[in-house]
């Protein structure tokens, strides 16, 4: 590559990093300041940092009870996706049935249709089944749009594993239940992760999803807390950017820490489909 297109590499990548980590640097500092600095000023820092703005949050009985509700979503949505996506990839990867590249190409048009467009077919089902106003109403719409992706990205994984590690095992006597759960997923940890990460995120942040099935303030989680908060502290607007800084935090670490898995699991999958 040459010097000029490495450089305008970087500069691209440095202006995509400044559009992403500005707004949230702000929101973060601002939490420190009055209401009054924040519309004065709000790309300044904070004169004396103002700690209650954090400290009233943190002993809120409610942040807490949103917290432990989208902890609770994530964890199992999570499980969920993995055991389910790893079930279907595996049948797709290493199974040869009449149909199965024409039955995966129609699994992967969900890839086409995001939770907000099918809301209202979603509700309708949610509603038939008796689950709105239950975690469960959250989390199997969160499990069924994010398998495509999922499955995508763990059978491309499934299909680079040796056609000969496989036949070895069947030679020993292995089933293809033991081949799944001794041979594959060990050796793609990786794409697990990846995918385990990549689910974590979405549910966390989800919120379009639960404003609509979940009707008791008892089951919300933090992304309409922060609305509630919102709602409530309209006037404090330092007081709502602790909270809404507070309620990304943990996603944004999780990320962080889990950045390296990300990356290696989508560029092998990548790389060996």
């Amino acid at each position: 590559m040459s010097l000029a297109g490495l450089i305008a590499r970087y500069v691209v990548l440095i202006v995509m990093a400044v559009i992403i980590l500005v707004p949230i640097a702000v929101a973060a500092i601002s939490g420190f300041k009055t209401t009054g600095q924040v519309r004065a000023n709000p790309f300044s820092l904070p004169r004396s940092p103002i700690w209650t703005n954090y400290t009233d949050v943190l002993r809120s009985d409610s942040f807490w009870r949103q917290a432990g509700n989208s902890l609770s979503i994530m964890l199992v949505t999570t499980l969920l996706v993995l055991a389910l996506a790893s079930s279907a990839a595996f049948v797709f990867s290493r199974f040869r049935f009449s149909g199965r590249n024409l039955l995966f190409t129609y699994y992967m048009l969900g890839l086409l249709c995001p939770i907000t467009i099918a809301i209202l077919p979603v509700y309708l089902v949610i509603r038939e089944l008796g689950l709105v106003n239950t975690m469960w109403g959250v989390i199997l719409p969160q499990v069924a749009f994010q398998l495509p992706v999922s499955v995508l990205i763990l059978r491309n994984f499934f299909m680079a594993i040796p056609q000969e590690l496989e036949d070895a095992s069947y030679v020993d006597g292995g089933t293809p239940f033991q081949f799944f759960w001794r041979i594959l997923l060990p050796l793609v940890r990786p794409g697990l992760a990846a995918v385990a990460v990549l689910t974590m995120v979405v549910s966390w942040n989800s919120f379009f999803l639960p404003l609509v099935t979940l009707n008791s303030e008892r089951l919300w989680t933090l992304p309409l807390g922060v609305m509630q908060f919102s709602g409530q502290y309209s006037t404090d607007w330092a007081r709502v950017l602790a909270f809404a800084t507070l309620a990304m935090t943990p996603a944004v670490i999780f990320y962080l820490f889990a950045e390296r898995q990300i990356i290696e699991g989508l560029t092998a999958g990548s790389i060996k489909g």
